[in-house]
């Protein structure tokens, strides 16, 4: 997805979370309008017709689990933290903890892997 799109999305994630059930086009511009981004007619209209008539929680949702299917090289348990959703079952407390411990891994690696040079030398 191009940042453009991003910019629309996330436009009217604002709009929605600011109380307006269903943004219109002009809403969408002026969102973009108030932090000095361009506004892609194409693009919101596009969106508008994408989610004319469905719920933001459900559409969240859906894509949550889109996102789950997707492979992503390595990060099992991420993966797996993404399709607990928000349960909070103690699988998903287990499954949240993994990565931490990959995360102070790959840092003390990446001290070990600068092979004693450093940019300011």
């Amino acid at each position: 997805m191009s940042s453009t799109a991003m910019k629309v999305v996330a436009a009217y994630l604002l709009a929605v979370l600011g109380g307006n059930t269903s943004p219109s086009a002009d809403d969408l511009k002026n969102i973009l309008g108030s932090v000095g981004a361009d506004a892609d007619e194409d693009k919101i209209e596009l969106l508008l017709s994408e989610v004319k008539g469905k719920d933001i929680t459900e559409l969240i949702a859906s894509g949550r689990e889109k996102l789950a299917s997707v492979p992503a090289g390595g990060g099992g348990a991420a993966i797996a933290v993404a399709a607990s959703g928000g349960g909070g079952g103690a699988g998903a407390a287990v499954a949240a903890e993994e990565p931490k411990k990959e995360e102070k891994v790959e840092e003390k690696e990446e001290s070990d892997d600068d092979m004693g040079f450093s940019l300011f030398d």
